[in-house]
């Protein structure tokens, strides 16, 4: 490795792996978010679409950190784990319930991810300030 920076061997190495983890995510737009390119020359729907794009893959990276968040999971692991399957939502006696059947090898692991995520949402319901019907 040849480089004009006053570090270390080892320090270089950890600047090269923090920028390859930066471009990392940029790869996972590109590959697995449709960041790779739009066919159209209108840049204003261009920068919505990218705005868009952008906004959902934040979304679903928070989602899968509540899962496990440890560690981060690129979306062609985690969307077929996480969204392969059937959910049902009824309402019954003022009361909502959803019920999600999944037929995926590892649907027990999920169940426990769901259950994780639904409590942590309960209790963030709980703790926060809510908006009367007035407010709205």
């Amino acid at each position: 490795m040849i480089t004009s920076l006053a570090h270390e061997i080892l320090s270089v190495g950890l600047l090269y792996r923090d920028r390859a983890a930066a471009e990392n995510n940029f790869d996972e737009l590109k590959n697995h978010w449709g960041w790779g390119g739009f066919t159209t020359h209108d840049q204003k729907c261009c920068r919505s679409m990218t705005r868009i794009t952008a906004l959902i893959c934040n979304w679903w990276s928070l989602f899968v950190r509540l899962v496990n968040p440890n560690q981060h999971t690129e979306a062609i692991n985690s969307r077929p784990l996480m969204l392969y399957a059937i959910g049902k939502q009824t309402r019954h006696a003022g009361q909502n319930r959803l019920t999600i059947i999944n037929k995926h090898a590892e649907a027990e692991k999920v169940e426990q991810h769901y259950r994780r995520i639904a409590a942590f949402f309960k209790a963030l319901r709980l703790t926060a300030g809510q908006l009367t019907s007035i407010q709205h």
